[in-house]
């Protein structure tokens, strides 16, 4: 046990506890790997091959595959290996799809005012921009369904997702497009809610970094095809050929030269999932460990949730509210607990109230996530002590 006397008393007596978390790693982006990952267990047959090659395009589609079992995606939707991270395959929708009507985007976090800047900006589509502070959501009874919808299924640095998709109209005349890195892989996501979502590996299965996944639902297509922007599309954008979407890129046959060792990594993570039950299993994990963080918080009245309602509270980007801290401080926390391999990267997004962050999603281990909170207090302790 971890026993200190209060720092605010002048003195501390702090024992450095005897357990640490067998796999430290706590950081929202990239994420744990999955229990049991080791860099030879990857296959390689594909490495030094052409992506284009019969063995390349198996590969890429197997794990296509992949993706749409473990998330339980419907045939009415197209899943495709894209450029450019989940910020690649975001901007490549907005790009190729916004300007048909109005755009209105959601933002209470870092990566939705990104998507704000990029429309308003860049596209020059003056949207209707819905706001809320960091911790909060904005009010979606406000949002009009005559327009196109930008937001963040689950906002990574605020740790504040919606609650269900319950809130988007089956009768809506525009598209949705999720933003749903955080999201998928750890909670059920309603897809005949959502027209258009991205995520990329990194992520809930602790993939590698640099590849997008575009998911597109028939009305995205139906826009795709009945609809050409104003602006010029570079070539990494483009997904229609001869005025029909270029189906090649739903089919393995990615626009540009991919990493095939992280297709295998990604592939290597989707079967992990496909062991423990698929999506279900990942959830199960996901809530695990939202649910042990969630006690350790409960247990200590210097530690609190950034997102104040739970029904709208992350599971897996788990943003944490530090009594008294300021930057400095929670730099001085976060670079106490790497020193002792306790917990890496888990000082929140630089653009967050400072705070903490730590991943629940389903590659990390209940077990360290509960071996984290005596490393937490021990850290609080130091800090204000110094």
């Amino acid at each position: 046990m971890t026993e200190f006397v209060a720092a605010d008393a002048g003195t501390a007596s702090i024992a450095k506890p005897a357990t640490k978390p067998a796999r430290p790693h706590f950081s929202s982006g990239p994420c744990a790997k999955p229990p049991g990952w080791d860099a030879s267990k990857l296959a390689t047959e594909v490495l030094g091959r052409s992506h284009r090659s019969k063995l390349g395009k198996a590969r890429l589609q197997y794990c296509i595959d992949l993706m749409r079992e473990m998330l339980r995606l419907p045939d009415t939707h197209r899943i495709g290996i894209v450029p450019g991270s989940d910020t690649g395959a975001f901007e490549m929708a907005m790009w190729t799809m916004l300007g048909a009507r109005g755009v209105t985007t959601l933002a209470w976090e870092s990566f939705g005012e990104g998507w704000v800047t990029d429309a308003a900006k860049q596209l020059k589509l003056d949207p209707t921009v819905l706001r809320a502070d960091y911790g909060q959501l904005p009010d979606l009874s406000q949002i009009d369904w005559n327009t196109d919808v930008l937001f963040t299924w689950n906002g990574t640095t605020s740790g504040v997702r919606v609650p269900h998709g319950d809130w988007i109209p089956d009768d809506r005349a525009g598209l949705t497009f999720a933003d749903s890195t955080s999201a998928v892989f750890a909670y059920d996501l309603p897809w005949d809610k959502i027209d258009v979502a991205t995520f990329s590996w990194q992520k809930v299965l602790g993939g590698e970094g640099g590849h997008g996944v575009l998911i597109l639902g028939p009305r995205a297509v139906e826009r795709l095809e009945t609809y050409t922007p104003a602006w010029p599309l570079p070539k990494v954008f483009r997904l229609m050929a001869k005025g029909k979407l270029a189906e090649g890129v739903f089919k393995g046959e990615t626009i540009n030269t991919p990493s095939m060792l992280a297709v295998e990594d990604a592939i290597f993570a989707l079967e992990w999932a496909k062991s423990l039950g698929g999506l279900d299993g990942l959830i199960a994990r996901s809530d695990a460990n939202a649910a042990a963080l969630d006690q350790i918080v409960a247990e200590r009245d210097w530690l609190g949730h950034l997102a104040a309602d739970p029904a709208s509270r992350s599971k897996t980007s788990v943003c944490l509210t530090v009594e008294g801290a300021d930057e400095a401080f929670i730099k001085k926390f976060a670079s106490l607990l790497e020193a002792e391999d306790a917990a890496y990267d888990v000082a929140g997004y630089r653009d967050a109230p400072p705070g903490l962050r730590i991943w629940c999603g389903a590659t990390v281990d209940t077990a360290d996530i509960a071996a984290l909170g005596p490393w937490l207090d021990w850290a609080y302790a130091t800090a204000k002590a110094a």
